[in-house]
């Protein structure tokens, strides 16, 4: 990635999603896997082999949420609870926030230019995923 890049580009989106997809093997969670750009558009998305079909959105919705408010979608979640600061926020964005884990904001220079977002294992599952992709960013 250059440094005048403010958006991760297909080919970063590649890279991510190949990373969540071998750690994705690695633990035994099919999963998707999607990764969206600096406005929190889809740039990329993988569907593995026995990956559950209703958890592409989520993923890609993970994805929008982490880049919608540049947060872990996991560190959202603890603030989302009933009696929490953020109690209700799933119901805004016509519900395409995601209040648990597995959503990641990707950064470069601190400044967050893309998310990448994982669903279809366990919270922990997913959220391993989720790191082991952010981490090839």
């Amino acid at each position: 990635m250059t440094l005048t890049q403010e958006s991760v580009s297909l080919e970063d989106a590649q890279r991510v999603i190949a990373a969540g997809q071998a750690k994705a093997e690695e633990i035994g969670s099919p999963s998707n896997v999607a990764v969206v750009d600096a406005g929190g558009n889809l740039v990329s998305h993988i569907r593995m082999d026995q990956a559950w079909v209703g958890s592409v959105d989520i993923s890609i919705n993970k994805a929008f949420t982490a880049r919608a408010f540049d947060i872990a979608t996991k560190d959202l979640a603890e603030n989302a609870q009933p009696g929490a600061q953020f109690y209700g926020i799933h119901n805004s964005n016509h519900g395409r926030v995601m209040i648990f884990a597995g959503g990641i904001p990707l950064r470069q220079d601190g400044q967050v230019v893309g998310a990448v977002g994982v669903s279809g294992g366990s919270g922990e599952q997913d959220q391993t995923v989720a790191e082991a992709a952010a981490a090839a960013f």
